[in-house]
């Protein structure tokens, strides 16, 4: 799910304390959409070079841009504004606390596209705008689940409606671990291919066990017990059990759950009455860990065996012809 634009009106109000903007001119324009994350340094169309040139996004003039300008005879600079504002840009954001032409202000204001001025360097600015952007555009998906942090790492539950999500998010929360989402979980694709989740704000850390109702996680075990959000670094599907089952006994077949195009390591985990789900996610975590500091134990026993035999192939070949 891609999400929508968003109004320049909108970023002001979300980010223009932190990004230090302020609205010098083109106010009747803050209504104009902003399509995607990425930013433009509008130096080459200053020059007269058009093509390629994109402009849907925000377009940022720095000190290299500013000083240009200045340096151009006013015909020139007039000439050189009225190519970028021929656009349909969304706005101009003049960083570094540089000066305002009269010509950028006047063109602003026929045109009807915001000027923003910030006091931020260049740099600060385009990474700070770039992050919220990334933030705002990248892609989602709800799916039904539960997100636990599980010794650092993040655990999604899955798997059908009633077998026991949110009764092992419990469990887990009361055994010293920390609940992110439950029952609705939005992933988020963030750069450079991490997938984050988070609840959705009106059920922000409650959980539903069924026969009791809804319960307050944070009031109940305190502010220790939740957090905003986790990435998402193992999915576990709980499974009714079956006698005919194909359930995984080494751990040697790698299983992946694929979601915005990431695929995401998998468990299949099997449960019945009396099977301790919840000590078994925590190996589930930290077996992770291990892997992720190179240490495979199923891959370990292969090894092991597969020397063992060979081994025994050895000798077995060095005593064929001894009769002694």
């Amino acid at each position: 799910m891609n999400p929508e634009p968003i109004e320049i009106a909108q970023m002001l109000r979300d980010e223009g304390r932190n990004l230090r903007l302020r609205v010098k001119a083109g106010a009747a324009g803050l209504s104009r959409l902003v399509s995607g994350e990425e930013l433009h340094r509008s130096g080459l169309v200053l020059t007269g070079f058009t093509e390629l040139f994109p402009e849907h996004r925000i377009q940022v003039l720095g000190n290299t841009e500013m000083l240009f300008l200045k340096k151009l005879k006013s015909g020139d600079r007039r000439k050189a504004l009225e190519l970028l504002f021929g656009f349909k840009i969304p706005c101009v954001v003049v960083t570094a606390g540089n000066r305002l032409l009269p010509d950028l202000i006047e063109l602003s204001e026929s045109r009807s596209i915001p000027l923003l001025s910030s006091s931020l360097p260049t740099t600060t600015f385009v990474l700070l705008l770039s992050s919220y952007l990334n933030s705002h555009f990248a892609p989602h998906l709800d799916i039904h689940g539960t997100l636990v942090d599980v010794y650092g790492t993040g655990l999604l539950f899955i798997g059908r409606a009633g077998i026991g999500k949110s009764e092992i998010a419990l469990d887990l929360v009361e055994r010293g671990h920390r609940l992110v989402a439950d029952d609705v979980v939005t992933l988020v694709r963030r750069p450079p291919g991490v997938l984050i989740g988070h609840g959705p704000e009106m059920l922000e850390h409650l959980i539903e066990i069924r026969g009791v109702g809804v319960l307050s996680v944070r009031d109940i075990f305190g502010v220790r017990a939740v957090r905003m959000q986790k990435r998402v670094e193992m999915v576990v599907e709980l499974r009714d059990w079956e006698e005919t089952g194909d359930y995984e006994r080494l751990g040697l077949e790698e299983r992946y759950a694929e979601y915005l195009n990431l695929k995401i390591p998998l468990v299949q985990l099997p449960i019945y009455p009396g099977k301790n789900i919840t000590v078994i996610c925590e190996a589930i975590a930290l077996n992770l860990h291990l892997k992720v500091y190179g240490l495979n134990a199923a891959k370990e026993l292969n090894r092991k065996l597969h020397a063992r035999m060979r081994n025994k192939r050895r000798i077995k070949d060095y005593l064929k012809w001894d009769d002694e």
